[in-house]
């Protein structure tokens, strides 16, 4: 309380110049768009992402199915990574059969989650409607994670934005300053500071 009530009487002060106000006023105005208005466009950013990653997800779980695979035989392994950071053990690929949602049988080379497959290991993958290999759908976890990073990310963003926006003002109010500085100085004439120029 005694800070606000040093700020008020600042106000007051005769040596407070107009230009000092003003940026004083800048920075209270930015510190308020960063106090409140860069977590509230966060939120919306993040429900926006939410819901919009939430369908998504309702819309992959719906279009992919989880079945059973049985392993025909080992295939050779994949070529070895170019990267030398995820080089390891490369993914074990066989020669698997399924059955899709539809009905339909399907063989074809995928990607086995077992050490050592041998045939007739089984194993649980997901397939599209047609009954091909697809990716894992992304679960509800992980999509609340991904909005809750995007709410975060646009919040600093809008902070970032009002910050430099009020260094961009309060420099050109400096420039001013500064210009008007000059042109006193130039009326003020170069005998200045000397007692007695006019006589």
């Amino acid at each position: 309380m005694r800070a606000i009530s040093g700020l008020w009487r600042w106000r007051h002060n005769p040596l407070c110049r107009g230009t000092d106000l003003a940026e004083a006023w800048v920075a209270l105005a930015a510190l308020l768009l960063v106090a409140l208005a860069a977590p509230v466009t966060g939120c919306l950013v993040g429900n926006a992402a939410q819901d919009a990653l939430q369908r998504s997800v309702r819309a992959q779980h719906q279009a992919r199915h989880q079945v059973t695979a049985t392993v025909l035989r080992e295939l050779d392994p994949s070529p070895p990574p170019a990267d030398p950071e995820t080089a390891g053990d490369p993914p074990r690929r066989v020669l698997a059969h399924w059955t899709a949602s539809d009905g339909t049988e399907r063989s074809g080379a995928v990607t086995a989650p077992l050490e050592e497959p041998r045939p007739g290991d089984r194993f649980r993958m997901w397939t599209d409607r047609q009954g091909r290999v697809a990716a894992r759908p992304l679960d509800t976890a992980t999509a609340t994670t991904h909005a809750v990073l995007a709410g975060i990310g646009a919040t600093l963003v809008a902070a970032g934005l009002v910050e430099g926006c009020r260094r961009l003002i309060v420099r050109r109010m400096v420039r001013h300053r500064y210009a008007r500085l000059d042109r006193a100085w130039d009326r003020a004439g170069p005998d200045w500071g000397r007692t007695g120029a006019d006589s």
